[in-house]
C-alpha cells in the first residue's frame, strides 16, 4: 500500500519557529515534524523549515530531496517510488502553499496518475490573502502568475487582463520579482482606466505587511509604499 503526500505550507518570508507557529495549526505542524521523507525546490531551505518545525528524528536521517523547474519527467517517478513503496511524504514550498506557482504541482499531478492519496494542509497563501484583503470580488478572480518583463508587453499584456476584468467583472493576480515591483506598479497606473482598481499587497503576514486599494486615478495623486525587494502580489478590478 502506497504511502501519503502531504502538501505542506511555509511561512510567507524569513522567520524562526514562533513565526511558522504564527500560520501553521498545530496538528499540521505536528504531521510535519513526524514525517522523514521531504520533497522541496531546494534541500537548503527544506531543512530550514525542518529546523523551524521541530522534527521528531534527527534532521541527518530525514530523507531530503529536490524538485524544481528543471527536474525531468523521469526523475519525478524516482521522487515518488519511495511513496509507491509505502512511505509518508511531505512537499513543501520555499514560501506559502506547495503546488501553487510552484514546481511541486509536477508531483501532485503524477500522485494521482499513480494512485497516491493527497492531503493539503492549511497554511498561508499570499494569493488568497491578498484578494481577502483587496475589497474586489473574490466570486471570480484569476492567477496570472508573472507578466512580460519587458516594458511595452507588460503594458500589452495588462491592457489585456483590463479588458477581460472588465467584460466578467473579474479580478486579475498576478505578481513580479521583487526587485521590479515598482516597474510594476508604475506601468499599471499609466496602463489601467482612471476608475480601475489597482491593490498592492506586500509582506503578507510579515512585521512589515502593507496592503493598499486604490483607484488607478488615487494611485497618481498619492505616495506608493516601499516596494523595493519586498514580496508582493499585484491585484486590479476594472468597472
Amino acid at each position: 500500500m502506497s504511502g501519503v503526500l502531504y502538501l505542506i505550507p511555509n511561512t510567507l518570508g524569513e522567520g524562526n519557529a514562533a513565526a511558522l507557529a504564527h500560520v501553521l495549526p498545530e496538528p499540521v505542524r505536528a504531521q510535519a515534524a513526524a514525517l522523514g521523507y521531504y520533497i522541496g525546490e531546494n534541500a537548503k531551505p527544506t531543512r530550514a523549515f525542518l529546523k523551524k518545525v521541530g522534527t521528531t528524528r534527527p534532521i541527518q536521517e530525514i530523507d531530503v530531496r529536490e524538485l524544481n523547474v528543471n527536474t525531468p519527467p523521469v526523475e519525478i517517478d524516482k521522487l515518488l517510488a519511495p511513496i509507491l513503496a509505502g512511505a509518508d511524504a511531505g512537499l513543501v514550498s520555499e514560501a506559502g502553499c506547495p503546488a501553487v506557482a510552484d514546481p511541486g504541482a509536477l508531483l501532485v499531478h503524477r500522485a494521482h496518475q499513480r494512485g497516491v492519496k493527497v492531503v493539503p494542509f492549511v497554511g498561508p497563501s499570499s494569493i488568497l490573502l491578498a484578494l481577502m484583503a483587496s475589497g474586489m470580488n473574490g466570486q471570480s478572480f484569476a492567477f496570472n502568475g508573472y507578466l512580460p518583463v519587458d516594458a511595452n508587453e507588460r503594458g500589452k499584456r495588462l491592457r489585456e487582463l483590463e479588458q477581460l476584468s472588465r467584460k466578467a467583472n473579474q479580478t486579475q493576480i498576478f505578481i513580479e520579482t521583487p526587485y521590479r515591483n515598482r516597474a510594476m506598479l508604475d506601468t499599471l497606473i499609466a496602463t489601467c482606466a482612471p476608475s480601475t482598481l489597482i491593490c498592492v499587497a506586500v509582506d503578507l503576514t510579515l512585521p512589515g505587511e502593507t496592503i493598499v486599494t486604490r483607484a488607478a486615478s488615487d494611485w497618481k495623486k498619492a505616495s506608493a509604499p516601499d516596494l523595493h525587494k519586498r514580496p508582493a502580489i499585484f491585484l486590479s478590478l476594472a468597472s
